[in-house]
């Protein structure tokens, strides 16, 4: 009976034991399963974008007014990814979707075309379609000085031939392609994370913007001519700077010294300027020639240079196409006179470089394996030429010291 009654208080013990120690550790374990189920996600994280997130882009295709119309359907390339919080939103090289809002031909009174486009929407790297806003005006040149100047003209001389000079129409608007446009996102927009590729740290800027480069400079009319063939890494004064160091001269602009300098030094006239091309839909920034002293006019290196939006550790990155002037011929069926170039282009590229370095202006060069090659082409005025479709990227030193052989040869061409 006593061993009864002593099992009994062992288990009363035991039982009371268990109530203080198991009871506290279950409710400790309970509350720390609690703050747990608190710290996890309700769902997949999610990436909230605002509206007027920029999104640059370029024209893929030349538009005119002379031929577009009304709604039809346009194609913009991204040319830089979107990244919003250390993810990639928005890949480069993806096609937006956009369409012409309105088109005006050239008019008479001298007014010139009229394209207004419009971007709709872009694809986000998980597949989700987001909308865009952007509009933009593409005006053609007007010629209604021109029309009011041959008017009072016409007038002193003959009265009433004059009106018909009201008949005189401005140009058509051409938007070329490559053309610049930025756009941003039309509204808030809430994204997987997960579904979202994490943005790329470190990368080169010169091969992102090889990737997207276009081959060929294009002219007014958007027909393709000189090939890009050359690279800079550069700041702006030290572009100038290099160039002119080595002897190279700044072609003239203004019509007014371009017809008196034509006039009065004729066979001498070292800043005979050249044509416009265009890349990203915008004229050359710099134009520069190093003419032959023995036949200043008729034979000339020049280089044609463009600003691209895109930097390398700080500092500006340029492209520029170079060609030979070797010859001046006369196209007849064009009725105009033409520099005629030498075929071999890669020629005066790896001359640019030899010139740049003998006068102390670089400091690496490198070449560049082009997106899309370009071994035989045609200029926008139909010359023949060819290249091994490389790109040369030379980076010029900054502040640096005339070289006294450049500056002998600019002196005498000046």
């Amino acid at each position: 009976m006593r061993v009864s009654e002593g099992l009994a208080r062992r288990e009363a013990q035991l039982m009371r034991y268990a109530v203080h120690q198991i009871v506290p550790l279950s409710i400790l374990l309970l509350m720390s399963l609690r703050l747990a189920a608190q710290d996890l996600p309700s769902g997949p994280a999610r990436l909230l974008v605002g509206s007027g997130t920029p999104v640059k882009l370029q024209v893929a295709q030349t538009i005119s007014s002379a031929h577009a119309r009304k709604n039809d359907r346009l194609d913009f390339v991204v040319v830089e990814d979107v990244t919003v919080e250390g993810y990639t939103l928005i890949r480069a090289g993806v096609v937006a979707l956009g369409s012409v809002v309105r088109v005006k031909g050239k008019r008479p009174l001298g007014m010139g075309g009229d394209v207004i486009v419009k971007l709709d929407s872009v694809e986000l790297t998980n597949g989700q379609r987001v909308g865009l806003v952007a509009h933009k005006e593409f005006k053609g040149r007007s010629h209604t000085i021109r029309m009011a100047v041959g008017m009072a003209i016409t007038a002193s001389i003959f009265l009433p031939a004059a009106p018909v000079f009201l008949l005189t129409r401005g140009r058509d608007s051409t938007v070329l392609k490559g053309a610049e446009v930025t756009a941003y996102t039309k509204s808030e927009v809430s994204v997987e994370t997960e579904s979202l590729p994490i943005a790329r740290k470190s990368h080169s800027e010169v091969a992102e913007m090889v990737k997207l480069l276009p081959p060929r400079a294009l002219n007014g009319e958007g027909r393709e001519g000189d090939m890009l063939n050359l690279a800079f890494m550069a700041k702006e004064d030290d572009l100038r700077n290099a160039f002119a160091r080595a002897g190279w001269l700044k072609v003239e602009k203004s019509p007014v010294q371009i017809i008196w300098h034509l006039m009065w030094q004729r066979k001498h006239y070292t800043k005979l300027p050249m044509d416009k091309l265009y890349v990203f839909g915008r004229p050359q920034d710099y134009s520069y020639s190093l003419p032959d002293p023995n036949a200043i006019v008729a034979r000339r290196h020049h280089l044609r240079i463009w600003k691209t939006d895109r930097q390398a550790d700080g500092i500006p990155l340029w492209v520029g196409a170079a060609t030979h002037d070797v010859a001046i011929e006369f196209v007849k069926h064009k009725f105009r006179l033409f520099h005629k170039i030498d075929p071999n282009v890669d020629e005066e590229r790896e001359f640019i470089a030899q010139n740049l370095a003998e006068a102390k202006q670089l400091t690496r060069e490198q070449y560049v394996h082009c997106t899309e090659p370009v071994f035989k082409a045609q200029t926008a005025t139909g010359q023949q030429y060819y290249s091994d479709s490389k790109m040369l990227f030379l980076e010029l030193s900054q502040r640096a010291e005339p070289s006294a052989g450049a500056t002998e040869v600019a002196a005498k061409l000046k």
